[in-house]
């Protein structure tokens, strides 16, 4: 106390002893003199700075093809367990996020929205409607289940159409996602699932708002009872933003069970493309889903033969109803990086590119919990939470035995970062809407991608890299043109792993681009090793290496790196030719959900059951294009 008394004794000292000290010391306000430069670097600043973590396609108990399995999750525990709380799964376990997601877009099916509740409550207006009153008495005796393939596999048709139930539920939609909306701490999206697939072939889009209820509830969903041309969906969003003064913008459904026809060469009336089509694609359906729990859509082992990573979490067999299989000619209409491609020869046909989207993850988990983790994977559906026999089990029965989904090919996967400052609702969107986001298979990897003509390569370890990255360049999602002569593409990037989760083994930088004859090609640089592995002919010189005990379901960290950064120039740039670019980050090996499921159950998997998983990110692309 003596030591406290003493400092204030010299401070009355200074300031009533010295009074024009102290005036000096601390003048006022109004006198202070205008400084010749801000001290704080960070004055003005506007740019994205933050990585944010999110699911954009949840699923509740209120879509029809969760709550007729026996999904009792509804919109609130939906949103408590995103926001980090712990909830009672289906069956009754315990479930927690490791750590809470950021934002929440839960998007369920505009089909027969909510269908579920009414059953559940034996609601009067689902009674006395004859398809949901057969439904409810199903679900009473127990076939729950085939009310579910009732509902997936006749979804574009007039089931039950019930306007009162639409008006109902979607007021309570949107008031949902308002009440649990934070801003600054957890955001929270007005969505729904457009879902329509004739003979099977997976056409789905997520719609996400801008807006809060206000505006949200003045209209009601768009679903595949309205119209199954996606165009039409696109138009309804266009009559929204109209009405309401708000924004929306859709995001496509993971491809790869479409059959080839999330990405084709005609509409959905069977018409060529046109600029027409590839502007209005292009001004609402900027996203697409490119990683999820049925399957990852990046790329695949026929399309990309030199692509040793190609062949990851896949699920090609035939459509989602399992009624028409995969052939070759397929392929290329339904993965990212084909499609991607095919969009530069669009571009310079059409003076549009209907396929210049960005890439985000999202889980479509059918459970309202959305865990992506590896060792705390809760499954696709209500009836496959963790269970010694899980992976056993079919998923959704293919209409063609053989063609059937199943639970042991399913992925912990994924989410979408966004870069943003705030956590709002207005910020993520727009991160979204100019395509800086990116996917990631479960982890939350933090990766970031500058190109420009100046950069060097010394630049990647610089305090300033964000603010020289957008002074000089152009992130991911963004464009660049007019090449200086003699100049390539510069890139500068860095990734930093999931602080909780796998070290980083390589990043590389996808290349696409339309050649002078009119060929797409691809090629795959590595441009950055972990364990300062030297790179030999564009790939690292060796492999990794593997920390993983499948029996103990373990791994360690003691291989590979936590940051790794990466300067790359095009060698082979041609400034005539259209391309683009994106990154992908790839971890170290670890075990996958079925090793952790083993190890805890005491369950020997089938020999051909994968065990290990390399998860990684893919950020949005970088396009090119020569001036005229």
């Amino acid at each position: 106390m003596s030591g406290i008394r003493n400092a204030v004794k010299w401070i009355g000292l200074l300031v009533f002893a010295a009074p024009a000290a102290a005036q000096d010391l601390f003048p006022p306000k109004d006198q202070v003199p205008a400084p010749k430069a801000e001290y704080s670097p960070f004055v003005g600043d506007h740019f994205p700075n933050r990585p944010m973590f999110g699911d954009t396609h949840l699923h509740t108990s209120w879509s029809g093809d969760a709550g007729l399995v026996g999904a009792s999750i509804g919109p609130d525990d939906a949103y408590r367990v995103s926001r980090g709380e712990e909830i009672r799964s289906h069956q009754g376990m315990r479930v927690r996020l490791h750590k809470p997601l950021d934002w929440v877009v839960i998007a369920d099916h505009a089909e027969n929205l909510g269908v579920a509740d009414f059953i559940d409550r034996s609601d009067p207006i689902c009674l006395a409607n004859v398809v949901c009153k057969r439904w409810h008495d199903m679900n009473r005796s127990g076939q729950g289940y085939d009310a579910f393939l009732e509902f997936v596999r006749d979804i574009t048709t007039d089931q039950i159409n019930e306007p009162r139930m639409m008006e109902a539920i979607w007021k309570r939609v949107a008031e949902n996602a308002d009440k649990y909306y934070q801003p600054g701490v957890f955001s929270t999206f007005t969505g729904f699932e457009w879902s329509p697939h004739l003979a099977g072939d997976n056409m789905h889009r997520v719609v996400i708002f801008r807006d809060g209820a206000e505006k949200t509830t003045q209209v009601n969903p768009f679903s595949s009872h309205n119209s199954i041309d996606p165009e039409d969906l696109w138009r309804y969003l266009e009559g929204y933003e109209e009405k309401t003064g708000g924004q929306a913008l859709t995001l496509a459904h993971n491809g790869n069970l479409s059959n080839g026809k999330m990405f084709d060469d005609v509409t959905w009336t069977g018409q060529p493309l046109t600029k027409d089509y590839a502007e209005l694609r292009m001004r609402y359906e900027m996203i697409y889903e490119v990683t999820q729990i049925i399957g990852d859509g990046e790329t695949h082992p026929d399309l990309s033969p030199n692509d040793e990573f190609a062949d990851f979490e896949r699920m090609d067999l035939g459509n989602i109803m399992g009624e028409v299989a995969k052939t070759p000619e397929m392929l290329p209409r339904e993965y990212a990086r084909a499609a991607l491609m095919r969009g530069l020869a669009y571009d310079k046909e059409l003076g549009a590119n209907p396929f210049k989207f960005g890439l985000a993850g999202s889980t479509d988990a059918h459970t309202g919990i959305p865990t992506t983790r590896e060792d705390n994977f809760f499954g696709k559906a209500a009836p496959y939470e963790p269970a010694a026999d899980r992976w056993e089990h079919v998923l959704i029965k293919g209409i063609v035995p053989e063609l059937s989904l199943l639970v042991k090919d399913t992925g912990a996967s994924g989410l979408t970062g966004v870069w943003a400052r705030e956590n709002t609702r207005e910020e993520i969107f727009d991160a979204f809407a100019r395509k800086e986001v990116y996917a990631t298979t479960g982890s939350r990897i933090s990766v970031r991608v500058f190109a420009g003509w100046d950069f060097d390569a010394d630049e990647v370890e610089t305090q300033d890299f964000a603010r020289e990255g957008y002074a000089r360049g152009v992130p991911m999602g963004g464009d660049l043109s007019a090449a200086p002569e003699g100049e390539a593409p510069r890139l500068i990037i860095r990734a930093l792993r999931d602080p909780d989760n796998a070290n980083l083994d390589r990043v590389q930088v996808v290349k696409g681009w339309l050649d002078a004859d009119g060929s797409l090609e691809e090629r795959i640089y590595d441009v950055a090793c972990s364990d300062q592995r030297a790179i030999a002919e564009r790939r690292c010189a060796t492999e990794v290496g593997s920390t993983v005990d499948v029996a103990e379901a373990s791994y360690s960290n003691s291989i590979g790196d936590p940051l790794l950064t990466g300067f790359w120039q095009d060698p082979d740039f041609d400034a005539s030719q259209r391309a683009f670019y994106y990154v992908r980050v790839i971890e170290i090996p670890k075990p996958r959900w079925t090793a952790y499921d083993a190890k805890f159950f005491g369950t020997e998997m089938p020999e051909e059951t994968p065990m290990v998983v390399q998860d990684r990110a893919y950020t949005s692309p970088i396009w090119y294009a020569p001036e005229g």
